[in-house]
């Protein structure tokens, strides 16, 4: 069984009584457990809806997505919910940082919700937020952080409760070339060690180049699906 399939999944946008957006035409994809794959095509080429369906925040027009045999586009809201915070990992272009907890609380959240002890979740939200360079923000609340530093705590909430899967959308969109190349490090880490699958949407060359896989989308078809060497 294959970790992640997609199969003929169709999302349309409509605009007013007759006019309407096919974002994703048909779409059939299948994935391995551990891959690390990079989807890039023009903006409007489907990208972000995507990820959107595969990860449960958005639902399709038509067809289906199944994780590990869970058929995730017709499970119930509360049900999805729970199985997103088990499973799924998520890095978005806007952050979606909770203004009122500190960039601490913001990392542990989802370990919490999970039960993890605080014990556990302290030295873990420490130790990711030491691989990003940002554990001296840690007591600093999203509002008093500069974009490339929030982004950074976005990344660290995605990773810190070893998902099965990651999503990021753009995530090195707001990084310099540093703190970019320190976050693909550890996204490749994870990879390989904990065998995590990471599945990014990006036009960044450092993060293309990194993929083992390489997926692009045009007018919300997959016009090329090659491994990489």
């Amino acid at each position: 069984m294959k970790f992640l399939t997609v199969r003929n999944l169709k999302k349309v946008f409509h605009k007013g009584s007759e006019s309407q957006t096919n974002a994703l035409d048909g779409i059939d994809l299948e994935i391995n457990k551990e891959e690390f794959i990079v989807i890039s095509g023009p903006s409007g080429s489907g990208k972000t809806t995507l990820l959107n369906i595969i990860g449960g925040l958005d639902s399709p027009s038509e067809g289906g997505v199944d994780l590990e045999g869970t058929l995730i586009t017709e499970l119930s809201e509360n049900d999805l919910a729970l199985f997103r915070r088990k499973n799924i990992g998520f890095v978005f272009q806007a952050y979606n940082l909770i203004p009122v907890l500190t960039a601490k609380e913001n990392i542990s959240y989802v370990m919490r919700l999970l039960g993890c002890p605080k014990s556990v979740y302290d030295a873990r939200t420490l130790e990711v937020a030491r691989e990003l360079d940002i554990d001296r923000y840690l007591d600093k609340f999203p509002d008093h952080l500069s974009g490339g530093q929030q982004q950074r705590i976005a990344v660290a909430r995605a990773v810190a409760s070893k998902p099965k899967l990651i999503l990021a959308d753009e995530p090195t969109a707001n990084l310099d070339s540093k703190n970019a190349e320190k976050l693909m490090e550890l996204m490749r880490r994870l990879n390989e060690e904990e065998k995590v699958t990471i599945i990014f949407s990006s036009h960044d060359p450092l993060v293309i180049k990194q993929a083992r896989r390489s997926i692009v989308l045009r007018d919300g078809k997959i016009i090329e699906d090659v491994v990489c060497p």
